[in-house]
């Protein structure tokens, strides 16, 4: 690429951010591509390093990733970005739009639970649960509190999976509709309970737990077992055994 492709990219890029998703990383952007997201621009420092990437671990979106990568220098790459991943691509997606998001999560009759994380204060928590949820084929994730669950850094975490489930961050008295279970310690012991397909399935932070509001609001609080004296699950294992009882209980029953 000549200094004048260079720059005509990296002018694209800063035009585009300011209203995109960072894609950070071939992994990320190899589960946009498949899950459907609207990248609009992809630049690597080595192609050809990518084209060998996507042969090993992506041939499904190998073709559309080569067409659509721009190398650019090394040293132009890590200007645009504020922390380079390793595998030297990087991409802009468009964000999809909340009333998408909102459309899918209240779809009625609801084939797959909801996860809903209160107020909850960690990026790469918010991220590892979105990539959980991805896996399980959760409607979606939903947070409350001011924490963005679209930014770079919990995209990052989830390894671009935002894109394979509907995320969104809703005020606690707009959440989708459904049988709310929320996990707390005082709750019932989970394993005594079936979590329908509708549920919304609520996790509080690992020091806070979940607000007041979000109590008073469930259909049934529960439990997952834990030694005594130990504080607390870490919050992605806490979803992660979460949707594996819904889906082993009802998916399977």
């Amino acid at each position: 690429m000549s200094e004048d492709e260079a720059m005509a990219a990296a002018l694209e890029w800063r035009t585009i951010a300011p209203g995109a998703v960072l894609l950070d990383g071939f992994h990320a952007l190899k589960h946009a591509l498949r899950f459907g997201a609207d990248v609009r621009l992809v630049l690597t420092s080595d192609r050809a390093a990518v084209r060998a990437l996507s042969g090993k671990l992506a041939s499904d979106v190998a073709d559309r990733l080569d067409a659509m990568a721009r190398e650019v220098p090394a040293e132009v790459l890590r200007e645009l970005v504020p922390r380079a991943h390793p595998t030297g691509v990087a991409a802009l997606a468009i964000r999809p739009s909340t009333q998408a998001n909102i459309g899918t999560l209240n779809r009625l009759p609801r084939p797959t639970p909801v996860v809903v994380l209160d107020n909850p204060r960690n990026l790469g928590n918010v991220g590892a649960v979105i990539r959980l949820a991805a896996g399980f084929d959760a409607t979606g994730v939903v947070t409350t509190g001011d924490l963005d669950p679209w930014h770079p850094n919990a995209v990052r975490a989830s390894a671009g999976l935002h894109f394979a489930t509907a995320v969104e961050r809703l005020d606690p008295a707009g959440l989708p509709q459904g049988p709310l279970y929320v996990l707390d310690p005082e709750g019932e012991d989970i394993r005594s309970t079936t979590i329908p397909d509708d549920a919304l399935l609520a996790f509080g932070s690992e020091r806070h737990g979940v607000s007041e509001q979000l109590r008073a609001q469930a259909t049934k609080l529960l439990a997952i077992p834990m030694r005594p004296q130990v504080s607390s699950f870490n919050l992605a294992t806490s979803v992660a055994m979460g949707l594996y009882h819904w889906l082993s209980t009802t998916r399977h029953a």
